[in-house]
Protein backbone atom coordinates (compact mmCIF):
# COMPACT_ATOMS: atom_id res chain seq x y z
CA UNK A 1 0.00 0.00 0.00
CA UNK A 2 1.19 3.61 -0.92
CA UNK A 3 1.41 6.07 1.84
CA UNK A 4 0.61 9.15 1.13
CA UNK A 5 3.07 11.79 0.63
CA UNK A 6 1.65 14.52 2.10
CA UNK A 7 -0.92 13.34 5.06
CA UNK A 8 -2.24 17.04 5.66
CA UNK A 9 -3.40 17.22 1.77
CA UNK A 10 -5.42 14.03 1.44
CA UNK A 11 -6.86 14.22 5.14
CA UNK A 12 -7.80 17.64 4.32
CA UNK A 13 -9.53 16.08 0.68
CA UNK A 14 -10.95 13.32 2.80
CA UNK A 15 -12.88 16.03 5.36
CA UNK A 16 -14.05 17.87 2.37
CA UNK A 17 -15.73 15.79 0.57
CA UNK A 18 -17.63 14.29 3.52
CA UNK A 19 -21.40 15.69 3.81
CA UNK A 20 -22.62 16.67 7.65
CA UNK A 21 -25.73 15.14 7.73
CA UNK A 22 -26.12 14.32 11.28
CA UNK A 23 -28.84 14.06 13.64
CA UNK A 24 -30.07 16.06 16.65
CA UNK A 25 -28.45 14.68 19.67
CA UNK A 26 -29.09 16.94 22.57
CA UNK A 27 -28.06 16.30 26.30
CA UNK A 28 -30.93 14.57 28.71
CA UNK A 29 -31.71 14.14 32.42
CA UNK A 30 -31.57 10.62 31.70
CA UNK A 31 -29.68 8.80 34.10
CA UNK A 32 -27.28 6.41 32.69
CA UNK A 33 -25.97 5.13 35.49
CA UNK A 34 -22.43 4.55 35.86
CA UNK A 35 -20.15 4.77 33.16
CA UNK A 36 -18.94 2.17 30.90
CA UNK A 37 -14.96 2.16 31.84
CA UNK A 38 -15.92 3.28 35.67
CA UNK A 39 -12.82 2.96 37.51
CA UNK A 40 -10.78 1.21 35.24
CA UNK A 41 -7.03 1.84 35.05
CA UNK A 42 -6.57 3.89 31.99
CA UNK A 43 -4.84 7.10 31.50
CA UNK A 44 -2.44 8.80 33.66
CA UNK A 45 -0.01 11.73 33.09
CA UNK A 46 2.51 12.43 30.30
CA UNK A 47 4.87 14.39 28.98
CA UNK A 48 4.51 15.44 25.06
CA UNK A 49 4.75 18.12 22.53
CA UNK A 50 2.32 20.05 20.90
CA UNK A 51 2.33 21.69 17.28
CA UNK A 52 4.48 25.08 18.63
CA UNK A 53 6.80 22.85 20.26
CA UNK A 54 5.66 23.18 23.81
CA UNK A 55 5.27 20.68 26.12
CA UNK A 56 1.83 19.71 27.31
CA UNK A 57 0.94 17.08 30.03
CA UNK A 58 -1.95 15.28 30.68
CA UNK A 59 -2.96 17.50 33.95
CA UNK A 60 -2.93 20.62 32.15
CA UNK A 61 -6.20 19.72 31.28
CA UNK A 62 -7.67 19.49 34.72
CA UNK A 63 -11.24 20.63 34.85
CA UNK A 64 -12.07 19.32 30.96
CA UNK A 65 -13.31 16.43 29.71
CA UNK A 66 -10.78 14.47 27.40
CA UNK A 67 -11.21 12.71 23.76
CA UNK A 68 -8.10 10.71 23.30
CA UNK A 69 -7.07 8.93 20.40
CA UNK A 70 -3.93 7.33 19.63
CA UNK A 71 -3.10 6.89 15.42
CA UNK A 72 -0.14 8.27 12.91
CA UNK A 73 -0.52 10.98 10.33
CA UNK A 74 0.21 8.77 7.57
CA UNK A 75 -2.52 6.43 8.24
CA UNK A 76 -4.34 5.93 4.88
CA UNK A 77 -7.76 5.43 5.93
CA UNK A 78 -8.54 4.38 9.36
CA UNK A 79 -7.07 7.20 11.85
CA UNK A 80 -8.34 10.08 9.35
CA UNK A 81 -11.89 8.47 9.39
CA UNK A 82 -12.06 8.29 12.84
CA UNK A 83 -11.43 12.21 13.77
CA UNK A 84 -13.44 12.68 10.96
CA UNK A 85 -16.50 11.07 12.59
CA UNK A 86 -15.41 12.36 15.95
CA UNK A 87 -14.90 15.93 14.76
CA UNK A 88 -18.44 16.00 12.86
CA UNK A 89 -19.99 14.81 16.43
CA UNK A 90 -18.48 17.03 18.01
CA UNK A 91 -19.65 19.88 15.56
CA UNK A 92 -23.57 18.77 16.30
CA UNK A 93 -22.68 18.09 19.94
CA UNK A 94 -21.80 21.69 20.03
CA UNK A 95 -24.92 23.13 18.38
CA UNK A 96 -26.84 21.64 20.40
CA UNK A 97 -24.90 21.82 24.02
CA UNK A 98 -22.28 24.56 23.34
CA UNK A 99 -22.02 25.38 26.99
CA UNK A 100 -20.91 21.51 27.63
CA UNK A 101 -19.12 21.52 24.51
CA UNK A 102 -16.68 24.02 25.73
CA UNK A 103 -15.64 21.50 28.34
CA UNK A 104 -13.91 19.15 26.11
CA UNK A 105 -10.80 19.29 25.00
CA UNK A 106 -10.21 16.47 21.80
CA UNK A 107 -6.50 15.26 21.47
CA UNK A 108 -4.61 13.39 18.51
CA UNK A 109 -1.69 11.26 19.88
CA UNK A 110 0.96 9.80 17.23
CA UNK A 111 2.20 6.72 17.73
CA UNK A 112 4.77 7.08 14.98
CA UNK A 113 6.75 9.76 16.86
CA UNK A 114 9.64 9.05 13.55
CA UNK A 115 7.53 10.62 10.89
CA UNK A 116 5.28 12.45 12.97
CA UNK A 117 6.81 16.09 14.03
CA UNK A 118 5.03 18.90 15.78
CA UNK A 119 4.52 20.18 12.69
CA UNK A 120 2.86 17.15 11.21
CA UNK A 121 0.62 16.21 13.79
CA UNK A 122 -0.46 19.86 14.09
CA UNK A 123 -1.30 19.93 10.53
CA UNK A 124 -3.00 16.90 10.75
CA UNK A 125 -5.27 18.04 13.60
CA UNK A 126 -6.16 21.22 11.98
CA UNK A 127 -7.56 19.28 8.96
CA UNK A 128 -10.30 18.00 11.31
CA UNK A 129 -10.89 20.84 13.68
CA UNK A 130 -9.14 24.01 15.02
CA UNK A 131 -10.00 22.60 18.32
CA UNK A 132 -8.12 18.95 17.52
CA UNK A 133 -4.99 18.77 19.03
CA UNK A 134 -2.29 16.86 18.15
CA UNK A 135 0.69 15.74 19.93
CA UNK A 136 4.30 13.73 19.80
CA UNK A 137 6.77 13.32 21.55
CA UNK A 138 10.06 10.78 21.93
CA UNK A 139 9.61 6.88 21.01
CA UNK A 140 9.85 6.91 24.90
CA UNK A 141 7.49 9.61 25.65
CA UNK A 142 4.99 7.74 23.33
CA UNK A 143 5.20 4.36 24.67
CA UNK A 144 5.10 5.65 28.13
CA UNK A 145 1.66 6.93 26.90
CA UNK A 146 0.58 4.49 25.09
CA UNK A 147 1.15 2.34 27.77
CA UNK A 148 -0.38 4.49 30.30
CA UNK A 149 -3.66 4.43 27.91
CA UNK A 150 -3.15 1.01 27.22
CA UNK A 151 -3.02 1.39 23.81
CA UNK A 152 -1.29 -1.30 21.59
CA UNK A 153 0.88 0.05 18.38
CA UNK A 154 3.67 -1.57 15.94
CA UNK A 155 5.46 -0.71 13.54
CA UNK A 156 4.94 -2.45 10.41
CA UNK A 157 7.15 -4.29 7.47
CA UNK A 158 8.21 -1.85 5.37
CA UNK A 159 7.16 -1.59 2.03
CA UNK A 160 9.32 -1.71 -1.13
CA UNK A 161 8.87 1.86 -1.58
CA UNK A 162 10.22 2.41 1.27
CA UNK A 163 7.39 3.42 3.20
CA UNK A 164 5.53 1.80 6.15
CA UNK A 165 2.33 1.65 7.99
CA UNK A 166 1.39 1.39 11.86
CA UNK A 167 -0.61 -1.45 13.64
CA UNK A 168 -2.40 0.07 16.45
CA UNK A 169 -5.53 0.02 18.57
CA UNK A 170 -8.52 1.74 17.64
CA UNK A 171 -10.15 3.43 20.48
CA UNK A 172 -11.42 6.94 20.92
CA UNK A 173 -11.34 7.13 24.47
CA UNK A 174 -13.57 9.98 26.83
CA UNK A 175 -12.13 11.36 30.14
CA UNK A 176 -13.77 13.21 33.02
CA UNK A 177 -12.90 16.41 34.61
CA UNK A 178 -10.35 14.50 36.82
CA UNK A 179 -8.85 12.35 34.42
CA UNK A 180 -11.05 9.46 35.21
CA UNK A 181 -12.55 7.07 32.04
CA UNK A 182 -15.80 6.86 31.23
CA UNK A 183 -16.55 5.41 28.26
CA UNK A 184 -15.33 4.35 24.41
CA UNK A 185 -16.51 6.80 21.82
CA UNK A 186 -18.12 4.89 18.54
CA UNK A 187 -16.34 6.35 15.72
CA UNK A 188 -16.07 2.75 14.23
CA UNK A 189 -19.98 3.18 13.67
CA UNK A 190 -20.65 7.06 12.60
CA UNK A 191 -20.60 10.23 13.70
CA UNK A 192 -24.04 10.11 15.37
CA UNK A 193 -23.33 7.56 17.11
CA UNK A 194 -19.98 8.81 18.88
CA UNK A 195 -22.41 12.50 19.45
CA UNK A 196 -24.96 10.19 21.19
CA UNK A 197 -22.37 8.87 23.76
CA UNK A 198 -21.03 12.07 24.62
CA UNK A 199 -24.40 13.80 25.72
CA UNK A 200 -24.91 10.90 27.97
CA UNK A 201 -21.58 11.58 29.80
CA UNK A 202 -20.65 15.36 29.47
CA UNK A 203 -22.96 16.74 32.19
Amino acid sequence: MNIPANPSRFVLALAASAALSLSACSPGEVDYGEPPLAGADIGGDFELTNKNGETVRWSDFEGQYRIVYFGFAYCPDICPTDMQRTAQALSTFTKNAPDLAAKIQPIFITIDPERDTPEVVGEFASAFSDDLLGLTGTPEQISDAAGKFRVFYARGEESEAGGYLMDHSRIVYLFGPQGEPLATLPADRNADAVAQELAKWVR
